[in-house]
């Protein structure tokens, strides 16, 4: 049985993993901790919620210990890039929790907080530094710290840093750091990309996966509703947070006003609601996160910005009200629930202008989303799935088990009968198992992908933006 003492670690740090509640090791730090405390550079492949954190930082942890040195001024031993204050704050404070007992510091810095107060922080040293890049070379400019001395690269979730439009920013970072130093690159997705960036940060890394790009967690349950437009959208997402008042919801919306939009709507007719995206400042972004996470807000309204610094495992529900336009991006929206051995489930509202896009999700997964239907809180509780095929298969994402679900006698709320009808039976399986459409390319054109209006730019393009 593999333990985190025989990966290679000291009986103190085993001892604090355990006091943490921790006893077995996640699929990607039994692969990663033995080769980071073998000083290899490696390339993780996984998706976010599987012990990521973990896996490089228990191995550093260790190797700090036991090189016994102390941080100079305005140094660092360790540096950690995340792409999102949500995720620097969130790796920062697993950290943390491991340097119990240890006289080992760390400091994060991220935009949108005092740069000054983290200057101060930074006066006497560190040994982790974690950083979003661009704060980085705001204090790299103003003298506030030195990358001379780092031992410990550590690139975190580099797919969605080169999403965000950090390539110029890393290039920068990587020509004040050491050569000689152990870099560490985890990814969910492998492009091109994240290939070329590994290329020209690493050397001779060992590559780890434990989940092959494009899949989602095992225990995430899928289903698309087909509506008319934004106002069914708002609509249904309403009958459905009624019909389920006790789950925690995070709704991923493609704007920032978009979201701060549906955000005031739903508080307006009383949902316990916050939201969270690039407008935000960094304190109301942690109080939203503070408030979701104790429970006291049910619903979070989310930009993609905040898809990968969101790790509360007991997330129920994940709502895809826009569709995003990049494949990649739902995997991780949908990565928000179905965490820490839980089951979780994913709805998307899929409006006719969205069809490609469902298309192109559907590619990359290699799944067909089912189709749900019937009463709102049926598709939650005991969702009907989809006809079956010609000859017996079930839907490819789901085992096809319960025929159905009873109807509910819960009365409706004014404006409640238009949702009904678009999650019911307003676009119901077909028998051959395809989506409704009529023809090849579903929505729009016949064999085609959908018209864009002349605002939907490229999704690198858009996400940059919102960060």
């Amino acid at each position: 049985m593999t333990t985190f003492e025989t990966l290679g670690l000291s009986h103190k740090i085993v001892k604090t993993v355990e006091q943490l509640g921790f006893t077995t090791p996640t699929p990607i730090q039994a692969q990663a901790i033995p080769q980071v405390l073998e000083g290899r550079d490696l390339i993780g492949l996984a998706q976010t919620g599987t012990g990521k954190t973990a896996a490089f930082g228990l191995p550093i942890i260790e190797m700090l210990l036991n090189n016994g040195e102390r941080p100079q001024g305005r140094s660092t031993r360790v540096l950690i890039l995340a792409p999102t204050r949500e995720l620097v704050n969130q790796i920062g404070d697993n950290l943390r929790d491991f340097l119990r007992k240890t006289p080992l510091k760390i400091v994060q810095v991220v935009g949108g907080a005092s740069i000054g107060k983290q200057q101060m922080m930074l006066e006497r040293g560190t040994d982790i530094l974690v950083a979003t890049p661009g704060r980085l070379l705001d204090l790299l400019d103003r003298n506030a710290v030195s990358l001379r001395h780092v031992t410990h690269l550590v690139l975190d979730e580099a797919d969605q840093m080169l999403d965000l439009g950090f390539i110029h920013d890393l290039r920068k970072i990587s020509k004040l750091v050491p050569p000689k130093r152990q870099t560490l690159l985890f990814s969910a997705t492998m492009p091109k990309t994240i290939a070329d960036l590994a290329a020209n940060f690493l050397t001779n890394p060992v590559k780890v996966e434990v989940s092959p790009p494009g899949k989602a967690a095992d225990k995430v349950e899928q289903y698309v509703h087909f509506v008319n437009g934004q106002n069914h959208k708002t609509e249904l997402l309403k009958q459905i947070l009624t019909a389920n008042p006790d789950g925690r919801t995070i709704v991923f919306l493609r704007t920032k006003h978009g979201a701060e939009k549906l955000m005031k709507h739903l508080e307006i007719v009383g949902f316990s609601v916050a939201s969270i995206h690039g407008n935000k400042s960094q304190g109301q972004r942690e109080r939203a996160l503070k408030g979701f996470r104790d429970g006291n807000i049910k619903t979070l309204i989310a930009t993609d910005v905040a898809a990968r610094g969101i790790d509360i495992p007991a997330v129920s529900h994940v709502f895809n009200y826009d569709l995003p336009e990049v494949p990649d991006a739902y995997i991780h929206r949908i990565g928000r629930t179905a965490r820490a051995g839980r089951e979780g489930i994913a709805v998307a509202f899929c409006a006719p202008d969205e069809g490609g896009l469902l298309r192109d999700i559907e590619r990359l997964m290699g799944i067909e989303i089912a189709v749900a239907s019937g009463e709102p809180h049926a598709t939650l509780n005991r969702p009907v799935r989809p006809q079956r095929r010609a000859g017996g298969g079930a839907n490819r994402n789901h085992a096809g088990k319960g025929a159905g679900a009873p109807k509910s006698h819960r009365a409706k709320r004014p404006g409640e009968g238009q949702g009904a009808k678009a999650a019911g039976d307003g676009r119901p399986a077909r028998s051959d198992g395809r989506k409704p459409g009529g023809n090849k390319g579903g929505f729009g054109k016949p064999g085609g992908r959908p018209q864009r209006s002349a605002n939907q730019g490229g999704g690198q393009r858009r996400q940059r933006q919102e960060a």
